[in-house]
């Protein structure tokens, strides 16, 4: 489970920066999009693997600390969704006003010449 999770981070990191770097603003805004999926899966799996795990601690019950799910992650990848959300849709409108003032989408706002 580790190596899947671990696989999939370096891959949507890769492909984020990979788009971050290229000249149009649309797969700038699709690279920075994935690699905050990259950096919620990699705190979301800090918090521990594990599949059936209770997520708080209950009155009475004792054990290790070892079967229970670290919720702090949890809550830091569900408030980062929602910020990654709102940001990408500010990008969004920011790319659209772009592009109407002046007719590219590209970075620097020019086309490179051929």
């Amino acid at each position: 489970m580790e190596l899947i999770a671990s696989l999939a981070i370096g891959v949507l990191a890769g492909s984020g920066v990979w788009l971050l770097l290229r000249a149009r603003t649309f797969q700038v805004i699709v690279g920075l999009a994935l690699l905050s999926y990259a950096v919620n899966l990699f705190i979301f799996s800090t918090g521990g693997l594990r599949s059936g795990a209770a997520a708080i601690l209950r009155a009475g019950e004792s054990g290790s600390l070892a079967n229970y799910a670290d919720p702090l992650p949890q809550a830091l990848v569900l408030t980062a969704i929602v910020i990654g959300f709102a940001t990408t849709a500010l990008l969004l409108v920011v790319l659209l006003a772009a592009r109407g003032l002046t007719g590219s989408d590209h970075v620097d706002g020019r086309e490179r010449d051929r």
